[in-house]
């Protein structure tokens, strides 16, 4: 199947723009699929979470990778789309590492194949609360328990010495969303993910106490990383190569052209606000997957579950279990990375 010139351009894409998109997309496909991927199929997840943007530009590169049939399987952004790439649903993903950490402790079929981006959580807070620490025996909204809010504010709790299952008061999802209670004032604090920061700031809503793009340690650490189900990265190791340098190709256009991606997350349908988007862009690290070590942030968000008390194995097993950065290392060295 030959692929339209139109659906590999960014909509709207100045020329210029246009040359730095095309470019690497004609050279893969002049390379040919040589050996070709064991499947021309790949399912992706899509939520309304937009700090995953290459997720949502990468389909044009993966065609050229020789995948004819981009799926994207609509999932919510927690605890069910961790267990939809367990169970096979969902072939790969971006997500936090924590909930893949808790799904793996528990057996699911998931590997961690590359870190993608930093920091995308922020915490906000009312007036009168300054840090993490202030939050004991306050109300925080979340989507649910286990969800990445939950999961990622478990860790900063527990870094400063509160229980996060006793200390804090956690708020849900319900007929009123959590970030509309504190819109409301009726809840202490929110911890969101874009497009939900740039809606607070943009509505000068609350006070960001913990920005984890900036604030060490989390800005030393990956948010989002890919993530695929075991066995088909087992039976599709061509596949699943191509799958990590389209992806990471993704991620460099967030950085080189943040505007066109914003415009093609609007125009497929992505996401809404085409401002938020670009705010995004230009508030989260894309640049980082060539400098950090992946395998830092699972030892990393290992140990801080395993002190809350959510995650049983060690790091190194989780490591073991859940981690293979085989293809990762073979498209940093094609890629200069």
């Amino acid at each position: 199947m030959q692929t339209n010139r139109r659906d590999l351009l960014l909509a709207g894409a100045c020329a210029a723009s246009t040359a730095i998109l095309w470019s690497p997309v004609t050279r893969l496909s002049a390379e040919g699929p040589n050996p070709p991927p064991e499947t021309t199929t790949i399912r992706l997840a899509k939520n309304p979470v937009i700090c995953i943007a290459p997720q949502y530009v990468v389909s044009d590169l993966l065609n050229a990778e020789g995948f004819t049939n981009v799926v994207y399987v609509q999932s919510d952004a927690g605890v069910e789309q961790t267990k939809a790439v367990g169970k096979g649903d969902i072939d790969f993903t971006l997500h936090f590492s924590g909930p893949l950490l808790l799904q793996i402790d528990r057996g699911l079929s998931i590997t961690i194949l590359a870190g993608i981006h930093v920091g995308c959580f922020e915490l906000f807070a009312r007036e009168g609360i300054r840090s993490v620490a202030d939050l004991k025996g306050r109300t925080v909204g979340i989507q649910g328990l286990e969800t990445s809010p939950h999961v990622f504010l478990s860790a900063m709790a527990t870094l400063v010495g509160l229980d996060p299952a006793k200390d804090i008061e956690w708020v849900t999802s319900g007929p009123v969303k959590p970030i509309e209670l504190f819109a409301e004032g009726k809840i202490d604090a929110f911890l969101g993910f874009p497009p939900e920061p740039q809606r607070l700031r943009a509505q000068n809503i609350g006070r960001v106490i913990v920005n984890s793009a900036q604030d060490r340690p989390w800005s030393q650490y990956f948010c989002c990383m890919l993530a695929s189900n075991r066995e088909f990265v087992r039976k599709n190791p061509i596949a699943t190569k191509r799958v990590v340098r389209a992806m990471l190709r993704a991620t460099d256009l967030c950085v080189s052209e943040p505007a066109l991606v914003a415009r093609r997350m609007v125009d497929r349908g992505f996401t809404a606000r085409q401002d938020y988007a670009v705010q995004t862009l230009a508030d989260v690290p894309y640049n980082r997957w060539r400098d950090y070590d992946p395998e830092d942030t699972i030892r990393f968000y290992a140990l801080r579950l395993r002190e809350a008390g959510m995650l049983k194995s060690s790091p190194a097993k989780i490591v073991a279990d859940g981690t293979d950065w085989r293809f990762l290392k073979e498209v940093r060295r094609e890629l200069g990375g």
